[in-house]
């Protein structure tokens, strides 16, 4: 069946089929998921997995509790961010000993985006695309300052309405930072394509993963790419304010100079040294004390994903996604909703925006009747579907919930117009 041309036939219990032959669904039960609630925010945040509160507790009574001090040899508390990358490695296509957990995404886009333009002395400039989320355009202007010397690096930024890539890439160039998911549409990028054009004008590539890892199989080594960061709490599950990870290619080891040189990226940390030596390989770019509770989270969530096949997560993504879009097609038609995110499967992500009138209130009126998504201003409300727990009924009983939101206008009541301080 393909559910683009058959959608007005689909029914529940067709979606129900098709949870019933799911080679995923298996991992649906290892998440606390509150009953009456269709989550699709997990690209936003990702849901509990049912083992974290347990391995958390753990790690705080035991390794902290008795273990005090000691776990930092005993429990591997001092080797973690480094064991633990090893272990996002194949999410990402790295190999062994090129992935290290960080502090914030932004902090870890900083590292990564100082050290690459360090590679490329005399070249002046950063390249970025206007609807990157903020956060890495403002942490761009901070490298263009620092490494201004008397005057900031120029930044060009790239958008869908010009100019392109390929516009502004010249010999000047010595950076360009791209997210391969976009945050707000799920337009996803040709990792390998853009990257090679970037080389081809001599400069490096840094990639943003955060809608990417856990949500499309990627592979950095592949692409050739030079760095690339990411979160770990949106499809990786590991728990709001769980760290970021970087990335870096293993030929860039010896001679990248992270922005923050700290002990913990020291080569012998515990001679406790004056002058500053990097360590080998990617333990450079830690800075100081990981986050150890945080880190838990993150480590319990990496036992399921040390099971997921990552062709099989793809599949189902783009199933569900393809199905939501030709259910909005079909039923939604009427009240002018406009599907923001890009139709062919190798440009999308594992999220779907929709652009429609009233757009947060509508949101607001979809959150109280259990079925959470978010919205990004100016108008666009955001489904994420998390193959490891979302379901193809899932997707019905939302789109249900959008329609008759839509049909009595529920999302007029005036509590729904009201704004909290995170959207």
């Amino acid at each position: 069946m393909t559910l683009a041309t058959s959608a007005r036939s689909i029914d529940r219990a067709t979606c129900e089929a098709l949870d019933a032959a799911d080679p995923l669904a298996r991992f649906r039960d290892r998440f606390a998921l509150p009953d009456g609630v269709v989550y699709l925010d997990g690209n936003s945040l990702g849901a509990l997995p049912a083992s974290t509160p347990a391995h958390v507790a753990r790690v705080i009574a035991e390794e902290w509790g008795v273990g005090l001090i000691r776990s930092w040899n005993d429990a591997g508390w001092f080797d973690k961010p480094r064991a633990l990358g090893d272990r996002i490695a194949p999410l990402i296509g790295a190999a062994p000993g090129e992935v290290v957990l960080g502090d914030s995404t932004s902090a870890s886009l900083f590292q990564v985006a100082v050290a690459a333009a360090r590679l490329r002395p005399g070249r002046r400039v950063i390249v970025s695309e206007a609807g990157n989320f903020p956060t890495d355009l403002y942490v761009l202007e901070a490298v263009q300052e620092l490494l201004g010397e008397g005057a900031p690096l120029e930044r060009r930024l790239i958008s869908d309405a010009g100019p392109t890539l390929d516009d502004v890439l010249d010999d000047d160039v010595a950076v360009v930072v791209l997210t391969q998911v976009d945050y707000r549409t799920g337009r996803m990028l040709d990792l390998a394509d853009v990257t090679r054009r970037v080389h081809e004008a001599g400069a490096l590539m840094v990639w943003d993963l955060c809608h990417s890892v856990g949500a499309v199989p990627v592979d950095l080594n592949a692409a050739d790419a030079d760095f690339a960061i990411g979160c770990t709490y949106k499809y990786l599950n590991g728990g709001p304010g769980s760290p970021s990870f970087i990335w870096a290619a293993e030929r860039h080891h010896d001679a990248a100079r992270p922005a923050i040189t700290g002990w913990h990226g020291h080569a012998r940390p515990f001679e406790f040294g004056i002058g500053y030596e990097p360590a080998d390989g990617i333990t450079r770019f830690r800075v100081g004390t990981p986050q150890l509770l945080a880190l838990a989270g993150l480590e319990s969530s990496l036992d399921l994903w040390d099971e997921v096949d990552l062709a099989e997560l793809r599949e189902k993504s783009l199933r569900l996604t393809e199905l939501f879009i030709s259910l909005v097609d079909a039923r939604l038609a009427r009240w002018n909703v406009e599907v923001v995110t890009p139709r062919t499967s190798a440009r999308r992500g594992s999220q779907v925006a929709l652009r429609a009138e009233h757009g947060y209130p509508v949101m607001q009126a979809l959150i109280a009747r259990g079925v959470i998504g978010d919205f990004r201003a100016p108008d666009l409300m955001r489904f994420g579907f998390a193959p490891l727990y979302v379901s193809h009924a899932d997707v019905w009983d939302a789109v249900d919930v959008l329609e008759h939101v839509l049909a009595t206008e529920a999302w007029r009541d005036p509590g729904y117009a009201r704004r909290g301080a995170v959207t």
